[in-house]
């Protein structure tokens, strides 16, 4: 692979991934209710989730959502209402809350290894990272040399990227938290985040395969 698609794969990429969607929502509510280590977790669980994504569509995976109307309703509809799900469950989370001791009251009795699966979660039941990695690796893939390690590089770096953004927005959350002690901003933080969420879920369900890219 030349130096120069790389580069260009890098930069779609890059404009792809930070490009506001589900799992930076989340790494911004991660930020504001939990601390660096555990969006570093959650931001984990994501890209782990990615890679089977993008292993799934080298193995063929993708073509089949592609393809099969019915196969890829099923998809989405689980990732459209699992992003409801979230999104109600934020703007319930968010009653009576005030920052400093509600958010921890809100966190007891979550673990890290709850925000991890979250996460993973939230990125296996969406099918755009599959319908991307269809789409876009065979535009960037050198058909006279090995597949492999061209898969490996790339998934590589798109893993990078995301692990990195996500770990930005949830660092850039958390340094702006002080400004929402007051609890009527928590609340419409909440509010709004769920908003989001709820949004981005009847979105996905609106979503047709040649729309999802």
């Amino acid at each position: 692979m030349k130096h120069e698609t790389l580069l260009i794969y890098a930069v779609v990429a890059f404009f792809y991934i930070t490009s506001p969607g589900p799992a930076i929502v989340l790494a911004i509510l991660n930020g504001i209710r939990a601390d660096m280590k555990t969006v570093a977790i959650a931001s984990l669980g994501n890209i782990i989730g990615l890679l089977l994504l993008s292993t799934a569509s080298i193995s063929g995976l993708g073509v089949l959502l592609t393809t099969s109307a019915l196969i890829f309703m099923v998809v989405k509809s689980v990732g459209a209402l699992y992003l409801i799900y979230i999104g109600i469950k934020c703007i319930l989370n968010g009653r009576g809350l005030s920052l400093g001791k509600s958010l921890h009251t809100e966190n007891l009795g979550k673990s890290r290894t709850s925000y991890f699966y979250e996460a993973f979660f939230l990125a296996v039941t969406n099918p755009k990272p599959i319908l991307f990695f269809t789409a876009i690796f065979p535009q960037f893939l050198d058909l006279q040399a090995d597949i492999l390690p061209q898969f490996v590089i790339m998934t590589s770096i798109f893993l990078t990227i995301s692990f990195s953004s996500l770990c930005t927005y949830g660092f850039t959350a958390k340094k702006s938290k002080t400004w929402l002690t007051g609890h009527n901003r928590m609340l419409w933080f909440h509010r709004m985040t769920g908003g989001v969420f709820i949004a981005l879920g009847v979105g996905l369900l609106r979503l047709s395969s040649r729309q999802a890219i």
